[in-house]
């Protein structure tokens, strides 16, 4: 199916099963431990050996030698594959990081071994039997060092730009009545899921099937052939259900590269799974950033220059994080700059997480927004809203789809009560609380992919739909079935949906939060197919039948939808691509948040009081589980606003706060109660159905408005994240 022209009347508009906040599909399977993850596939391959992974102990330089002779005759092992042994490895087409060292290392807790045995114990403990000899070299572990020789970065097949420019940015910023121009930081951010990265590998001659932890099937089968030199067409992928992701997990990491290789050497089925200590360092992480904003204004507070300069650091061959993203359509303003900057680190990759441009930048550009009405003397909503466009700044002929930010923040306004919030900082206490509420806009892009489904019907008049599309707690299952409902007149009860195997058609999987809308778009396009052949089936017109609580009616004559596979199961496939309608318009979800905090006067501890998201994205499929994405991302943004810090030895090149002791999340307690709103909204240019994403718009913008009601609270502002108590103590007011 083509889908070129806005979409128009059809029957997922009907709204009987979509739009309703169905329960999960995959609920019971999850609270009774039914659903079977990676590391758990005992019945699909069974007698399965156990790999451990030994990382690097440096960060750069080289393996000198390695003595296995004391493992190898350790009590169990099986097998140990090192770079000698392994044979020729490449890397994949997203990640650069190399799955396996030798002879050189190039960052800490890389892969240098596996050792396969037939326990996990007798695995671990011939791992700490290798004695590996390293030659250390000096590398780059600092970015703020490398910020004035940082060179631009390239364009990638991902994120915006390296630079843009519109009109005179300097010589409009320089002649603005008032002017802001402040530099603000965010650091390594780690994605913590609780499913660790795991997989189970199995050979059968020269075909490898992988059940592993994946958000991308279809990237994880073109890597992980193109890492081992096979075909694709050997290589199948399972990921039924995934424990997070947060883009960790995108494609194929070294547990899986590791797990196929000890397969192969030791001939039979082996499990592998980073331990925990390993995840922060072994595979990808947000990086760090530095950011300089410039804004220029009239005194009447119309933004008259805007400058976005972001530096990051990678791997060489590695993407920056795209913080400038959301600046370029975000706020009007005839003058504009942006650049991205990027260095070469020698620490392990960094990669996508959650929203990556958008949750990293908001956090730099909503304070700065904030700062800039403070010094024009506006209320930090209405500055928003005065810079509001609806046009693409740098093509005012491209209008957005659908854009309604300014509803979102009056909304917000409204129902967080924003008219009494403290007009001037820390005035406002409760004993020895200082209490403070801020505002930040939200920006998230909304992708749309190629995706492709099959749906089967039987006599039963059950609906079974395949594709390759993942679940990595969102709740694709229910959406993708209540599409299928939608589609085919039936309830919930008669439709079974089955994801994450690369044998089923191929679809975008879970990221960039172009999930919901790709694969919903899929299945829609196959109950395209599917009732076109159950009219076939009845002798009707397409057009003619109406599909209702499981029957198919045609003027009078009504039938069951399972007569319709009564001589045999009708089965559909097809696949949903676009045209330009992407390029004729700027697609984008928005929303507000609002954040109400307290502070303690004396230790400068920050308690979240109340938080508030008012979204505008699309049609929501599922109000239930749309509304848990959002939450989740209001509180991964609390976390990288007020504790979230992977911290960076400089000396050796390593995270050193590699676990869940010493990386702090946000748990229950640091939580408040968070309201979400969903402002009515559906989208004729995204696909049939309608929607967008929106789990990742949860999280851009949050850690702005909480350090904005930090400001607001204290007088205080923190433009190096996180904010933690050190960075407001001396600053207090008495």
């Amino acid at each position: 199916m083509k889908f070129d022209k806005p979409a128009t009347r059809n029957p997922i508009d009907q709204l009987r099963v979509v739009g309703k906040p169905v329960d999960r599909i995959d609920g019971p399977l999850k609270v009774t431990g039914k659903a079977i993850y990676a590391y758990e596939q005992n019945d699909a391959a069974p007698d399965a050996a156990y790999g451990y992974v030994l990382g690097a102990a440096i960060a750069k330089g080289r393996i000198a030698s390695m003595a296995l002779e004391d493992a190898r005759r350790a009590p169990g092992v099986l097998a140990i594959v090192t770079a000698d042994n392994a044979g020729k490895l490449d890397r994949g087409e997203f990640y650069v990081a190399r799955a396996l060292a030798g002879p050189s290392v190039d960052h800490y807790h890389q892969a240098v071994a596996v050792v396969v045995a037939h326990s996990f114990e007798q695995a671990r403990a011939a791992a700490g039997l290798i004695r590996v000899e390293y030659v250390r070299e000096a590398g780059a572990f600092d970015l703020a060092a490398t910020r004035t020789s940082a060179p631009m970065a390239k364009q990638g097949s991902f994120g915006p730009p390296p630079e843009t420019g519109l009109g005179n940015f300097i010589g409009a910023h320089a002649a603005a009545p008032l002017r802001l121009d402040a530099d603000y930081s965010t650091p390594d951010q780690a994605h913590a899921m609780m499913e660790p990265h795991a997989t189970i590998a199995a050979w059968d001659g020269d075909k490898l099937t992988l059940w592993t932890a994946i958000q991308q099937i279809n990237w994880g089968v073109r890597d992980i052939a193109k890492t081992l030199g096979i075909p694709k067409a050997n290589v199948r992928i399972v990921s039924p259900f995934i424990g997070g992701g947060f883009g960790g997990k995108g494609t194929i990491l070294s547990d899986a590269v590791m797990a196929a290789l000890a397969a192969r050497a030791a001939r039979r089925p082996v499990k592998v799974t980073l331990q925990r200590a390993l995840m922060f360092n072994n595979v990808t992480h947000r990086p760090a950033t530095i950011q300089r904003l410039r804004i220029g204004a009239t005194r009447d507070g119309k933004i008259t220059a805007l400058g976005h300069e972001s530096w990051s650091g990678n791997l060489a061959g590695g993407r920056p994080e795209s913080a400038t993203i959301q600046t370029g359509v975000l706020y009007a303003g005839a003058n504009r700059m942006t650049r991205l900057r990027l260095a070469h680190l020698d620490l392990p990759e960094g990669g996508a997480m959650r929203a990556p441009g958008e949750a990293p930048g908001m956090m730099a550009l909503e304070i700065a927004m904030d700062e800039m009405a403070e010094k024009l003397g506006i209320d930090p909503v209405e500055f928003r809203i005065l810079n509001d466009t609806q046009v693409d700044p740098a093509n005012p002929k491209r209008p957005f789809s659908r854009r309604q930010l300014v509803e979102c923040l009056r909304t917000g306004a409204e129902r967080f009560g924003w008219s009494d919030r403290p007009r001037k900082p820390a005035t406002r206490r409760e004993g020895d609380w200082l209490i403070g509420v801020g505002v930040a806009a939200a920006i998230r892009g909304a992708p749309i992919m190629k995706c492709a489904a099959r749906v089967r019907l039987n006599r039963a008049g059950v609906v079974t739909v395949e594709m390759d599309m993942t679940d990595i707690g969102t709740g694709s299952y229910s959406i993708i079935g209540q599409t299928a409902a939608e589609m085919m007149g039936i309830g919930m009860d008669k439709v079974v949906v089955k994801l994450g195997d690369s044998r089923f058609p191929e679809s975008p999987g879970s990221g960039g939060q172009w999930g919901a809308a790709s694969s919903t778009a899929g299945v829609y396009a196959a109950c395209v197919k599917l009732r076109e052949a159950v009219a076939t089936r009845f002798g009707v017109a397409e057009a003619d039948a109406r599909f209702v609580d499981g029957a198919v009616r045609a003027g009078d004559r009504i039938f069951t939808l399972g007569e319709a596979a009564e001589a045999g199961e009708l089965v559909a496939e097809d696949s949903i691509e676009y045209g330009d309608l992407a390029k004729r318009y700027v697609q984008q979800t928005f929303g507000a948040h609002f954040v109400e905090v307290a502070v303690d006067a004396v230790t400068g501890e920050i308690r979240l009081r109340r938080m508030l998201a008012v979204c505008a994205a699309g049609r929501i499929l599922n109000p239930k589980m749309a509304r848990s994405q959002v939450i989740g991302g209001m509180t991964m943004g609390a976390g990288a606003a007020l504790m979230e810090h992977l911290v960076v030895d400089k000396r050796i090149g390593m995270f050193v706060n590699h676990d869940l002791a010493g990386y702090e999340v946000p748990v229950h307690a640091d939580i408040p109660h968070q309201d979400v709103i969903f402002l009515d909204e559906v989208d004729e240019t995204i696909s049939p159905v309608k929607a967008k994403g929106v789990g990742e718009l949860g999280i851009s913008g949050v850690a702005a408005a909480i350090a904005n009601a930090v400001y607001n609270a204290t007088g205080v502002r923190v433009r190096d994240y996180p904010i933690t108590l050190d960075k407001l103590l001396a600053h207090l007011p008495g």
